[in-house]
């Protein structure tokens, strides 16, 4: 009988990335894949250290892998087990703690022969894999940023890439899969290329050219790196769509220079502008903290009222969390809960306006939509190139289509 494993990822598309790279390696070296709810002989819980919130879920799941089957083995692994080896090593019951170091050497743990790594300074692509119609490729890892309030750095290490050749190599080899989409991710994918003498500008040229992907989304990208000729040649691609996602933090410039990002909100707006000015009908999401220390009430207005001028399609709106070894951690001024949450709350009901409003404008346009193969009561669901998601009857024949849509 086969040996079972069981996955549970938090937090970003890099880990969900990796997450099924792994998988595949235990499918291949004879294992079943299992649902993290059933008994299974190992599980791997992929960890997330963003928020506090997050490593909450990550020791809920941790519980929950140890009271379905007391005699697995439970791996910890990814930014939390980078971060906070000791801590989660106290767990009873947590057999191995990797970080993001050596995550990809489980099997090895596993089997006995595997030398721990003592720094993360290697760089391992990997790429998701399902029953969906897009993958998630890791195209970059680590930052070089150290913002104020982020612990990805020291869980994720420096930046780091492949060389293009590599990635193309691995795009190829998505493409062979039928796969229609792909989505590039990382840590900082702007910063591609430093560690290699290349740049994400030559890489999207590059990829652009490969034929058998016929979509390619840029899951995010800093500020300050989407430079005129990425938004130049995004809305001329063949494949690359007109989907931005863009990490603003704050509308503060106070605020903003707290947390050492290296832009104003006077150039995000001149680089939103420049992104409607060639693609209007692009989806533009943003990334947004509320209640960083030393946030008044005068600095979330200005942020509120210059998100609300902004052609915003949707806020991912994340509350300030304090990360240990972090520079904003020993910030005075610290922001109540109450008011973080009176924050968070209004800055969602503006998310959801602007999402309403976005679509209402651009849903009743002829679109392409690529359609998933998920049942939901007798509906498929897909989404346009600028991200509107839509559905319609279920029909197999659509699954992983990219076909025509007209609203009615």
């Amino acid at each position: 009988m086969k040996k079972t494993v069981a996955f549970h990822t938090l937090g970003c598309k890099l880990n969900f990335a990796e997450s099924s790279d792994l998988s595949r390696k235990f499918v291949e070296n004879g294992y079943e894949p299992v649902d993290f709810k059933a008994i299974a002989d190992v599980y791997v819980i992929n960890t997330c250290t963003v928020t506090s919130l997050a490593e909450k879920k990550c020791r809920t799941a941790i519980r929950q892998a140890i009271k379905k089957n007391p005699n697995a083995k439970v791996a910890v692994v990814g930014c939390f087990s980078q971060v906070s080896p000791d801590e989660i090593a106290q767990i009873e019951g947590v057999d191995y703690v990797l970080g993001n170091a050596d995550k990809h050497l489980l099997l090895d743990y596993l089997n006995g022969h595997a030398q721990s790594l003592s720094e993360v300074e290697t760089f391992v692509p990997s790429y998701s894999s399902d029953d969906r119609t897009r993958t998630f490729l890791k195209i970059q890892d680590g930052c070089d940023y150290f913002c104020t309030y982020c612990a990805i750095p020291n869980a994720r290490g420096r930046n780091r890439n492949d060389s293009i050749k590599n990635t193309v190599k691995l795009v190829e080899k998505i493409a062979k899969t039928n796969t229609k989409e792909i989505v590039l991710t990382g840590v900082n994918i702007g910063e591609f290329g430093k560690s290699t003498n290349e740049t994400f500008f030559e890489l999207i040229q590059t990829l652009d050219q490969i034929q058998g992907i016929e979509r390619f989304r840029i899951s995010s990208i800093e500020p300050n790196l989407i430079t005129d000729e990425i938004i130049d040649f995004t809305a001329n691609s063949r494949a690359f769509l007109p989907h931005f996602h863009i990490p603003l933090q704050s509308g503060s410039n106070k605020i903003l220079q707290l947390m050492k990002r290296r832009y104003s909100r006077e150039l995000f707006a001149e680089r939103l502008q420049k992104i409607k000015e060639k693609m209007p009908h692009a989806f533009v999401a943003v990334d947004v903290i509320v209640g960083f220390p030393g946030e008044s009430d005068t600095d979330f207005e200005d942020t509120f009222q210059f998100i609300e001028s902004l052609p915003l399609a949707f806020l991912h709106v994340f509350p300030y969390s304090e990360r240990p070894n972090t520079a904003a951690k020993d910030f005075s001024e610290k922001v109540s809960p109450d008011l973080k949450k009176q924050r968070s709350d209004r800055l969602h009901l503006l998310s959801e306006k602007k999402y309403v409003e976005f679509c209402k404008n651009h849903r009743l346009n002829p679109s392409k939509v690529l359609w998933e193969a998920d049942n939901h009561d007798g509906w498929m669901h897909g989404f346009t190139e600028n991200y509107i998601r839509i559905r319609k009857p279920f029909d197999q024949k659509s699954v992983n289509q990219i076909e025509f849509f007209y609203s009615k």
